[in-house]
């Protein structure tokens, strides 16, 4: 059986060399442009940026004793991973987000309803992963996840 991973520096010690240099720009990226209120910390087996129960008590639909997920980054066979629930809860989010890609990346996207994959480090688009981050504040986030995804629950 595999060791829980408890903490942001065990995840990415416990990783590639090579994928340990992107994560930590990631977070460095992610933290830079992080809006107020949200906390890092290991969140379903991914590194996660949440809003804690103390700002949100009701907590995660899917088990309201978890935080409310918002980004996480994870290392996958293929390469990496980041997630952001708002692309996935918010289509005027999503549709800027299609529309800048392009001015900052020569690869195609590879996404899904709210993971964007990436296969090598150069083609991480590190400007406009920041500008996807700030976009959203804690206060949105929670209106967003109310309105969109736990009325629906």
């Amino acid at each position: 059986m595999a060791k829980e991973i408890k903490s942001v520096k065990e995840y990415i010690k416990s990783i590639d060399e090579e994928k340990q240099k992107i994560f930590e720009e990631l977070r460095k990226i992610i933290l830079k442009n992080l809006p107020k209120g949200f906390e890092e910390g290991i969140n379903y087996g991914m590194i996660g940026y949440f809003v804690p129960l103390s700002i949100y008590p009701e907590g995660y639909h899917c088990d309201p004793k978890d935080p409310l997920p918002f980004l996480s980054i994870a290392s996958t066979k293929a390469g990496f991973s980041f997630y952001h629930m708002g692309i996935y809860a918010d289509e005027k989010l999503l549709s800027w987000f299609h529309k800048e890609y392009p001015k900052h990346s020569k690869t195609k996207l590879d996404m899904g309803k709210s993971c964007i994959r990436f296969k090598k480090i150069d083609q991480v688009p590190f400007k406009l992963v920041g500008e996807l981050v700030a976009k959203v504040s804690v206060k949105d986030w929670i209106s967003i996840y109310e309105k969109n995804i736990r009325k629906k629950s």
